[in-house]
């Protein structure tokens, strides 16, 4: 078996360099630090071979250097043989390894650093004692898992409030030896829990780590218990299943292949590499899984490592360009093997039901299908059946009935429209023709309307038809929101619109002798009333 080089990430501080050699539960490991070099080796639990040698930029103090191992990593101390000479880069040769990646998590200015910097070193070393016997990690069914905390940095998250602006979040991303919480990836959301009852309100995986984010500071080398909100993840098991149940039957049935999917709050969706899915697969389909979950099928969950022969016959997207170790393999008896670091059901009859709700148009020529599993099922058909009886009390009849008595209450509310808009338009006609009789004319003319919109106003404004004349008109709440028009000579228009506009707190446009738009404070027309009038008189006076 060839050997491979262990991820490793290194960043520089004024007395030290650090580096970390990324390998999960590592043994025989070997760390051999020279005045120009450090040569790294190791196993990981499937016997893959890491080995990594690096020339140094610059010379390093060997005998005041040191490495510790953790369950996660082997991190390596070495003292710089100058002091506060900044290294550009970790290697002697201008060269970037694909392996090698600055730890941008930790770099950072220097400035009054180096006391802190003592006390890091001596504070990680100790840390790294206690937490070096790493446990058996939890399983994707545990409710609870107890583990240590590694470290606690400041962090902000960004983040959509409940009214759907986005907000930013103070708090602290928060590494642990181990945890029972699934980072977000794989088109699966991350989990949700707690850390000693501190809530975790995203998980994102960084390298081989998990960052918690949570609102409150957590001690390092602190032994806590990891909570998992079970309702959340069991959701989330059963759609990624069914994903995967879906994935392997449309492949099988049609030779549609799956380019991508999503799992979203209330639907899912698999994007499929065809330009369209008749009606006809989408039922085959839906009957295939459904058979499917009634045999109880098990699901189970393999490791492969990636010189295994089998991994060519397992189906995949590619690996992330940082993957390190051992390939998770899920595995539906008989149906389907899968890349795949998701979380998922030990049976398909744990998935109760797949629903497949219908097939949308996806992007360069493909398809989206949209399907919800499971609990899903049940709750989608809660709520169908609730408006189905609001449905029912409101048409006064059947269900089997809503349909046609929709159809109806359309054709007579267009009939009504049509004749309401007919009556409004003669109305609109006869107003104009009051407004040009009446012995107010001239000036400035204002008419507020509740009912009505913009043709109605544009109706009396065309009716009006003069140019010498200043015509405000608006329809709607009297202090709230609504349209208006002014009409007019186009000089003056032009001059006033916008300043009508901002009057009334709102926006429009216009041209030829004519400006409207929506206004959000009616409440203001006696104020646009003014400036018209100072206008007009303004005009006379000049005359």
């Amino acid at each position: 078996m060839a050997r491979q080089h262990a991820r490793t990430l290194w960043y520089d501080r004024p007395k030290y360099v650090y580096m970390e050699f990324c390998v999960e539960d590592s043994t025989d490991v070997q760390v051999l630090i020279e005045d120009h070099r450090i040569v790294f080796s190791c196993k990981n639990p499937d016997g893959v071979e890491f080995y990594n040698e690096i020339e140094f930029y610059a010379k390093v103090n060997c005998k005041d250097s040191q490495d510790k191992r953790s369950g996660r990593s082997i991190t390596c101390f070495v003292r710089k043989w100058k002091e506060k000479v900044a290294w550009p880069r970790l290697t002697k040769e201008d060269i970037k390894p694909v392996w090698l990646s600055v730890d941008f998590d930790n770099w950072r200015d220097w400035e009054g650093e180096e006391e802190v910097e003592l006390a890091q070193v001596e504070h990680y070393a100790e840390l790294l004692k206690k937490v070096s016997t790493k446990g058996p990690p939890p399983a994707m069914d545990d409710l609870d898992f107890t583990t240590t905390v590694v470290s606690c940095r400041p962090a902000e998250l960004h983040t959509e409030g409940s009214n759907g602006k986005k907000e930013v979040l103070s708090g602290f991303q928060v590494v642990l030896e181990d945890t029972l919480l699934f980072p977000e990836g794989g088109g699966q959301p991350d989990d949700r829990g707690t850390i000693n009852d501190i809530s975790v309100l995203r998980v994102t995986r960084r390298g081989t780590q998990a960052d918690h984010f949570t609102q409150t500071p957590l001690t390092p080398g602190t032994e806590v218990q990891v909570r998992v909100d079970w309702e959340r993840r069991f959701d989330h098991m059963q759609q990624h299943s069914g994903q995967h149940l879906i994935t392997a039957v449309a492949d099988d049935l049609f030779g549609l292949k799956t380019t991508s999917w999503e799992l979203g709050r209330l639907r899912s969706v698999i994007e499929l590499d065809s330009p369209s899915v008749t009606a006809e697969q989408v039922a085959a389909i839906e009957r295939s899984v459904n058979e499917k979950i009634r045999d109880r099928l098990p699901v189970n969950v393999r490791e492969l490592s990636l010189d295994d022969p089998e991994v060519e016959q397992v189906r995949g997207r590619g690996l992330p360009d940082d993957h390190a170790g051992p390939i998770r393999v899920v595995t539906i008896k008989s149906i389907d093997s899968n890349m795949c670091c998701g979380t998922h059901v030990s049976n398909l009859s744990d998935l109760q039901v797949i629903k497949i709700l219908g097939t949308e148009k996806g992007k360069k020529n493909k398809t989206n299908l949209i399907f919800l599993a499971g609990n899903r099922v049940l709750k989608w058909m809660e709520r169908s059946h609730g408006t189905e009886k609001a449905l029912t009390a409101l048409l006064k009849c059947g269900a089997e009935d809503h349909v046609e008595a929709v159809k109806k209450l359309q054709n007579s509310s267009k009939l009504l429209q049509k004749n309401n808009l007919n009556l409004l338009r003669d109305l609109a006609v006869h107003i104009a023709h009051s407004l040009r009789n009446s012995p107010d004319w001239g000036g400035v003319i204002t008419l507020h309307r509740k009912d009505g919109d913009s043709e109605f106003m544009n109706i009396i404004a065309n009716e009006v038809g003069s140019e010498e004349t200043l015509l405000f008109l608006t329809v709607g709440d009297e202090k709230g929101a609504g349209l208006f028009l002014l009409a007019g000579p186009a000089e003056a228009v032009e001059t006033l619109g916008p300043r009508v506009a901002e009057v009334l707190e709102g926006k429009g446009a216009g041209k030829k002798g004519r400006f409207q738009g929506k206004a959000t404070k009616m409440s203001r027309r006696a104020e646009v009333q003014a400036l018209l009038q100072d206008y007009v008189s303004t005009q006379s006076a000049e005359e």
